[in-house]
């Protein structure tokens, strides 16, 4: 079952931090929701573990991120793909833009891609739309908090 997810930030920083922050794992383990472990396994390999609750089923996710596309400090594809044993599996990616508005000013864009199969995907594709977006959401809106130092408002 695969699914979209479009979104937009404006963070608060200039394009340089924030492309920094986007390659620095403690940033990125800080913004994922449920991640329990982020760590660098190659140059722009990770290996994280996540916890996360989707309806009724909580599972734990082992799974393997990978960075390409790389075109500092402009933009990049994060993709993934992650295991939650008997729960099921989820794999996706996001294309992240980064825009200067101004030199104290990014626009950052997303578009995220992603298809869970397993007990998962038979919970129904309303709540796992919906779940996904919320949690896209949320690192999105943690990233910029971080970056920016200031509570983000969601601009869903």
């Amino acid at each position: 079952m695969a699914m979209i997810i479009e979104g937009e930030e404006r963070i608060e920083a200039p394009i340089a931090k924030v492309w920094e922050a986007l390659n620095d794992t403690e940033t990125l383990k800080a913004c994922i929701p449920g991640c329990e472990s982020l760590e660098k396994t190659g140059d722009n390999q990770l290996a994280a573990v996540v916890t996360l609750k989707i309806g009724p089923i909580k599972a734990k996710f082992n799974g393997e991120v990978e960075l390409k596309n790389l075109k500092p400090p402009h933009s990049y594809t994060i993709e993934g793909e992650g295991k939650g044993g008997i729960a099921g599996f989820a794999k996706g990616g996001a294309d992240v833009k980064l825009t200067e508005e101004s030199p104290t000013v990014t626009i950052l864009t997303y578009e995220a891609k992603a298809d869970v199969g397993g007990k998962i995907a038979q919970l129904g594709s309303r709540l796992i739309t919906s779940t996904s977006k919320k949690l896209a959401g949320q690192f999105f809106s943690s990233f910029n908090e971080q970056v920016s130092g200031n509570k983000a408002e969601a601009s869903a």
